[in-house]
């Protein structure tokens, strides 16, 4: 299921040996500099929550620039790489790696790199920066606030061990603990009952494995269901889920969607979806006009329809309505209709049941509660990222909801880059007011979408975000080529400086002036007293 790619071999694997030289190129040209052993990294200070992915890069791109980082990890060493760590060894990209390369020094071997080589990536780039020297470990964020004179950050009410920072990094992700719903009959089941992420280790040859849920996580399960030899799969879906196919040009073609949600023309795209990639198997795409193709997140999986085609996974539309001893009750749905509504009883018999059910969402409760209150709480924030009444934390990927060809791509070093020219030039930090306005245009230009507007995005709608918060403020476009390809901090830095000091010329003449001027008045009235005295003296 995964295509090898090896430089050595450019004959045989001319268009994954074109990549990796891409790859090289990209490293050479703007990776960052690891910093030295005795390098002394200055401000501003960050504070990044979380060594996940989103974590160990954003905090690679600070400190390759320079940025002292002290990484808070809730929890092990062995919990480098966040959910990367926790799933099953089966486990793989289901997009092309060109679309998942968080870092430009990543470089990966395969098309659809596996578990341990993502890990093995993030832990590279973990020491190739030194950030092992800069992260700590069971230490969970309860609270993070402001002093109220330096308007430093606090993390966990001690400064006196972590120091006080300038801003913070929130990379909690979006997937924490299993999340595993009580169904009713649980108890009675004679058989395994596994989450998704816990199948390593666990025998399937043979069995007939039900899962339970529709989405990522069930794509997931049935590959290792199939992997293991299980004699038959049911994957039972409450409702249909669009799945594209496992191609990058297809993927980024749909992630060109600039507007970010469903338009008049999506129904091309699901027209060519359904007669070419689903086929005859187009009663379990959504039907037309009921779930568009840009109001949630696609499963990216080829292999899936072959095994339905070839009868060893039976895909069946059904709410669950509890467990037997045997199996699962169900209540079978048509193609168009909503859960609940009336259907056939079945029964489905099995040995495993996998409860690909998904992750609860980590919470960004320690962050102060006018960030999580009101109209502007997450995700509808500033380039959904940062919080309008701190424009110095960013929370990457984590209000993340759905979208296209929109996770593990460059947008993390655009991220953090962004926050860096925040704490760096006041002139280029947005104003609340101004972040407000932003939400509220994007919620008018998205007003017609059937989700929120910060609900679904692609790829390209969020590149468009990014250049429209650069070229709308003019003290922000002498930052644009490090912004967008982290080059060249350098001269604005310079400008920053020259401003500054042109700034401080101007206060200081303005206050020689105003000296000047109230020295003229009082000499004045000093002549007006002396020209009052002479003539009472007269």
């Amino acid at each position: 299921m995964t295509l090898e790619s090896r430089v050595q071999n450019p004959i045989l694997h001319p268009l994954l040996f074109i990549f990796q030289v891409i790859q090289f190129v990209l490293n050479k040209l703007l990776s960052p500099t690891p910093p030295s052993r005795k390098a002394r990294l200055g401000r501003p200070r960050i504070a990044v929550i979380g060594a996940g992915i989103t974590g160990v890069t954003s905090a690679a791109h600070c400190v390759g620039h320079g940025c002292d980082v002290r990484i808070f990890e809730a929890g092990k060493e062995e919990n480098i790489g966040g959910i990367w760590s926790r799933v099953n060894n089966t486990s793989g990209l289901q997009i092309h790696s060109l679309m998942y390369r968080f870092h430009p020094s990543v470089n990966w071997k395969q098309g659809y790199p596996d578990k341990q080589q993502i890990l093995s990536q993030v832990r590279e780039l973990w020491k190739r920066y030194r950030l092992d020297e800069r992260t700590v470990f069971e230490t969970p964020v309860t609270s993070a606030r402001q002093h109220p004179e330096t308007k430093k950050w606090i993390i966990n009410n001690d400064a006196k061990t972590h120091g006080q920072f300038d801003g913070i990094i929130c990379a909690v992700g979006t997937c924490g603990r299993p999340k595993i719903p009580h169904i009713p009959g649980m108890d009675s089941f004679q058989g395994e009952i596994h989450h998704s992420s816990q199948l390593t280790g666990k025998a399937a040859k043979g069995k007939t494995v039900i899962i339970i849920g529709g989405g990522a996580s069930a794509v997931e399960s049935i590959e290792y269901a199939v992997e293991e030899g299980a004699a038959q799969v049911y994957v039972l879906a409450r409702s249909e889920k669009w799945i594209i196919p496992r191609n990058p040009v297809v993927d980024m073609l749909l992630a060109l969607n600039i507007f970010g949600q469903e338009t008049r023309f999506s129904w091309i795209p699901e027209f060519f979806l359904r007669k070419l990639f689903y086929r005859e198997l187009e009663d379990i795409a959504p039907p037309s006009g009921k779930k568009g193709l840009f109001t949630d997140t696609p499963m990216v999986n080829s292999e899936v329809m072959d095994q339905i085609r070839s009868g060893k996974v039976k895909w069946l539309r059904c709410d669950i309505e509890g467990f037997t001893e045997n199996g699962v009750k169900i209540n079978r749905r048509e193609q168009g209709t909503n859960p609940k509504d009336a259907g056939q009883k079945e029964e489905i018999k099995g040995n495993m049941v996998i409860m690909a059910t998904g992750f609860q969402r980590p919470k960004l409760d320690f962050l102060p509660k006018e960030c999580l209150e009101g109209d502007y709480k997450p995700p509808n924030w500033y380039l959904q990222t940062f919080p309008p009444q701190f424009p110095g934390v960013a929370a990457i990927n984590c209000t993340y909801m759905n979208g296209i060809g929109s996770v593990g791509n460059w947008h993390i070093g655009i991220y953090t880059r962004l926050l860096l020219v925040f704490l760096l030039d006041d002139r280029a930090r947005p104003r609340t007011f101004w972040m407000k306005r932003w939400i509220d245009m994007t919620a008018f230009l998205k007003r017609r979408s059937p989700v929120g507007p910060f609900e679904f995005f692609t790829y390209l709608e969020l590149m468009w975000w990014f250049f429209f918060c650069v070229a709308i403020n003019p003290f922000r476009w002498k930052w644009a080529f490090f912004v967008f390809f982290g080059l060249g901090e350098n001269l604005p830095m310079k400008v920053v400086a020259a401003e500054e000091r042109l700034r401080n010329r101007m206060k200081a003449r303005e206050t020689e002036d105003q000296g000047t001027m109230a020295n003229g008045v009082r000499h004045v009235r000093e002549e007006e007293i002396r020209g009052r005295t002479m003539r009472i003296v007269t």
